[in-house]
């Protein structure tokens, strides 16, 4: 994916996911569980800006392992206390 993403003002899915190094499968999930970045739905599509794809990356920036900010990012799990956990 070449020159998309430097040419593109929103991204889909799959350039999404290449952005940031995931699988698009991985951004779904995020996505679902409201652990992702913020994103946009056009006309029933789901788009990303490079902005905030950067933006959600940046929270997980640390100096060393033991730097307290090390997984501000949260995976891409359903979290406690979700709607949609059945229980």
């Amino acid at each position: 994916m070449p020159d998309i993403i430097k040419d593109t003002r929103y991204l889909r899915t799959k350039e999404a996911a290449h952005y940031v190094g995931l699988s698009a499968r991985t951004l779904e999930k995020h996505r679902t569980y409201g652990t992702g970045p913020a994103y946009r739905k056009i006309g029933g599509r789901v788009v990303y800006t490079i902005e905030e794809l950067r933006a959600w990356a940046d929270r997980g920036a640390c100096a060393s392992t033991s730097d307290p900010n090390n997984g501000s990012v949260p995976p891409a799990v359903r979290r406690s206390g979700d709607a949609t956990e059945q229980g």
